[in-house]
């Protein structure tokens, strides 16, 4: 796995398309640092970036890269090489090497202006740390529909639909069930509906890290008074690797009943 990892690695960060997404957060923190003069405002700025570009910039590159590289991928087929071998070693290497180009691109701004001595900072590495889980998580969701689907532009549609879906059909459909049923509690459906939306859980577990109540919306409240700033940090993280794991097995058990 790891010779396979390595290669698509090397492959994808000599990619243009890897320099235009550091290129893109370098530029984006390097803006925020220099336009304000509160290193609180710019996390928050970029995290409302991250929850919604990096879940979009994962669904694309998981389901093209395996379109792209597929007639290289039943080459290696041929060999004696486990499957689950073969394409968990590109999922992880396709995204380490996004999740590397988000680390450079947000971190050599705050290196040049001094900011790793702010008191802040543990809310930027938090900030990373959740935009490498969702890198991970849709692309993982990403690829695993691409192998679903033979045709390219059908797995390509559903990727970036499933994308749409959790950033932005999902809160218009929650909000909805909110107004249509706000005679009734609420709150267990509240809870429910934020652990099976991994962009809103990102979002909250910053809020949440940041402290900011006041951005935290009626779910996040709800999940606060329910469980605590603590417990409610732990729990989110809890799921948010939850929702790692699972796609990475659907991954597995889907390329040992794949037939080509």
């Amino acid at each position: 796995m790891y010779k396979i990892l390595r290669y698509s690695f090397y492959d994808l960060i000599r990619s243009k398309w890897c320099y235009i997404y550091f290129g893109f957060y370098f530029i984006l923190s390097s803006s925020l640092l220099f336009l304000n003069n509160s290193l609180a405002k710019s996390i928050i700025t970029l995290m409302n970036v991250i929850v919604v570009l990096t879940p979009l910039i994962g669904s694309i590159f998981g389901a093209m890269y395996y379109y792209s590289s597929k007639e290289f991928v039943e080459l290696l087929l041929a060999q004696p090489i486990k499957r689950n071998t073969v394409f968990l070693g590109q999922y992880i290497g396709l995204s380490l090497s996004l999740s590397v180009s988000l680390l450079l691109g947000l971190s050599i701004p705050f290196i040049v202006y001094g900011m790793l001595i702010s008191p802040e900072i543990t809310n930027f590495i938090s900030v990373i740390i959740i935009g490498v889980l969702l890198t991970f998580i849709f692309t993982a969701i990403s690829y695993y529909i691409a192998l679903s689907n033979d045709d390219n532009i059908k797995g390509i549609g559903i990727a970036i639909l499933f994308w749409l879906f959790m950033a932005v059909i999902y809160d218009g459909i929650f909000l909805i069930c909110l107004l249509t049923l706000k005679e009734y509690p609420l709150e267990n459906f509240s809870l429910f509906s934020i652990l099976i939306n991994p962009i809103d859980l990102s979002r909250i577990l910053i809020i949440l890290k940041l402290d900011i109540s006041a951005l935290l919306g009626y779910t996040g409240a709800v999940f606060q008074g329910f469980f605590g700033r603590k417990m409610g940090i732990l729990i989110i993280g809890s799921v948010l690797m939850l929702w790692t794991i699972i796609p990475i097995i659907m991954i597995n058990i889907k390329s040992k009943r794949k037939d080509f």
